[in-house]
Formats: C-alpha cells, structure tokens, sequence
C-alpha cells in the first residue's frame, strides 16, 4: 500500500526531494530513498509504509525513557519498518535494518482511527511512535495524532532526532513528547553509526521541539565502548543540553549492550555511565539518570535541592512516587514535568 507523502519538493526531470529527515535524500524516478521505505511513484514521493505495524504493545513511558511526564503510566507503542540511521549496534534492528520487499508482507495494517481505539479499549495515557524511526512514518502521525489528543491521549515519537525543520513544524501541534536519541558530538561519531555527515540538525530540532513548541523533551545518550565515551563528547552533550535546552532537561546516559554489528563491542563499563552522570552534573544538569542498570539508585528522581528521593523506580516499574503537586514534600522545590 503506497500513501503520499506529505514532505517533499519536486525536482526538474520527474526527481524529488524528501524532507522528513535531514538527508533530504534526492530520488529518482522509480527509486527509493535511504530509509527504503519512500519511493518516487511518477514524480510523485510516496510512503510505503503508512498505517503497516510490524510491532504494537503497551508498555510504561520509563521504557522510552521518559521519568518526567505522567510516571508510572502506560502508552500504546507502535512502530513500522525502515529507518534513515544504519547503527551497528541497533537494539531494533529486525525492524530498523528490514527488509521492505519481503518484510512488509508480515505487518498488519491499522488504520488511525483504529489505533486510537486500540490505546482507549487498552486503557493507555497515550500513543508512542517508537521501535523503528518516527520521522519516516510521519504522515500516519500526522493523521493520528490528532485523533488521539480529541480522544484525551497524549502522544510522543521517540526518534533519533534527525527530523527536519519541516518535519518538527508539522509535528509541533500534535505532539507532547519528544524523546531524542543524542548519540554524539562529534562529526565521526555520526559517520560511524548512520553514514551522516551533517548532524548539527539533530540539535536544531531539539531545541525547536522545546523552544517553538512547547514539546515535553527528553534525552538518551546510549554510551558505546570506543565510539561516544570520550570526554570531550560527553562534555559536549551536557554543555549543550544545559545552554541550549536547559538545566532541567532529563539526560539518560545508558549501557550499550553488545547487538547486530557490534558483537564485538563490551557492555558499558558502570564506571563509564558514572563518569557520564558526573559530567552531565558539573555542566549544570539538574536530572541525570543511568539507564539499562537495573536496580541503581541513579534510575531514580531526587529533589536539586535537598536530595530527598521522590521517585523510586524498578528496572519500568514506579515503586514510590513522593511528589506533592509536583514539588518536593522535604523543601517544595517544584520539579519540572507533567506529574497528574
């Protein structure tokens, strides 16, 4: 089933040019782009992809990771095929790396009224688009999305953030949640993971998601052996996030665990994500957490103020929630979220 797309500019000669993602790929007639899931149909840039799920449950928001908006609740994730990254070490990568010409014969189609009535019948605060890359499925967004906010649902996308400004501006009205993925600072760390030589865009868009939209915004860092774990990297991510987007923007740093490609590779050294969670501190970051360590109190929210543990997680499990109105019950320093 082709759907057209929403974001594109027609070239000279039958060729278009995508705009969901900043590689703005340039297509051909009869050709597909980076993602392989947007062809060019007749001059025409079409999605191969719209309402196809190939993965659909109903998980806590802190699977995103997302600790500071409606902790402890239940959203209906979905996701499709495809992405415009190529990560060795992707955790999703039967979905991400599928192959669209066989692949696509095993999802079901699910039409956006149907999904927001599968969140309510499941009792979920809200839809996630998540699993495999938001931005290449955005025409069903855009058509979900509003449904589910009319229906009393939240919405978010967790993405690796390489959205365009095109793309963060027609997400804008719709969306409450903007998880990103911020998986380096440095050109050859993009290089490696997704063949991207510009990457400056994936920080524009944060900052546009926060700033011009009022987006919910939160950020993963999954720090892999050799490739993001050096100072100057963490450094540059911290710095940015408490200048850029602020000092209470949450920042997840997280074990990398050996997948896909990158067999090779070790799991995170704890005293890495340590030294990740120091730096993000001393850069002014007010809410750090490690991920993918189970049981460690660093998984849970503490008061900038006096300390006092507010929130208590277990592995996606809320344990205790202390919060009173959204404010520390010790001190009543206000803790930015959307808590009720």
């Amino acid at each position: 089933m082709s759907y057209p797309a929403r974001l594109f500019e027609a070239l000279p000669g039958g060729g278009v040019r995508c705009q969901a993602c900043i590689r703005r790929c340039r297509i051909a007639l009869g050709k597909r782009g980076w993602c392989r899931t947007r062809e060019n149909q007749d001059g025409r840039l079409v999605s191969l992809i719209y309402g196809q799920v190939a993965s659909l449950s109903l998980n806590p928001i802190e699977k995103k990771p997302v600790f500071h908006f409606l902790p402890g609740s239940r959203w209906l994730s979905v996701g499709s095929l495809g992405c415009n990254f190529r990560c060795p070490g992707c955790q999703n990568w039967e979905l991400a790396h599928a192959d669209m010409d066989r692949e696509l014969k095993s999802t079901r189609y699910v039409s956006p009224a149907a999904l927001v009535q599968l969140a309510r019948e499941r009792q979920a605060a809200g839809i996630s688009w998540t699993f495999n890359e938001p931005a290449i499925w955005i025409e069903y967004i855009l058509d979900t999305a509003p449904l589910a906010r009319q229906a009393g649902l939240f919405t978010n996308i967790v993405t690796n953030g390489a959205l365009t400004k095109e793309a963060v501006d027609a997400l804008g009205p719709h969306l409450d949640v903007y998880r990103s993925d911020i998986k380096g600072f440095l050109a050859r760390t993009y290089m490696t993971l997704a063949h991207l030589p510009h990457y400056e865009e994936i920080f524009a868009a944060a900052e546009r998601a926060r700033h011009r939209w009022g987006m919910h915004v939160e950020l993963v860092t999954n720090i892999i052996p050799g490739l993001n774990d050096d100072d100057a990297t963490l450094e540059g991510i911290a710095h940015w996030i408490a200048s850029r987007l602020g000092p209470d923007i949450p920042w997840h740093v997280t074990r990398f665990y050996p997948a896909f490609i990158f067999q090779d590779r070790p799991a995170t050294p704890l005293k890495t994500l340590l030294r990740a969670y120091d730096i993000g501190r001393a850069q002014g970051l007010r809410y750090c957490y490690l991920g993918n360590v189970p049981g460690h109190e660093l998984e849970n929210t503490y008061c900038p103020r006096c300390q006092t543990r507010l929130i208590r997680r277990e592995i996606f499990d809320v344990l205790e929630n202390r919060l009173q109105a959204g404010c520390c019950p010790e001190c009543g320093t206000p803790i930015p979220g959307r808590w009720i």
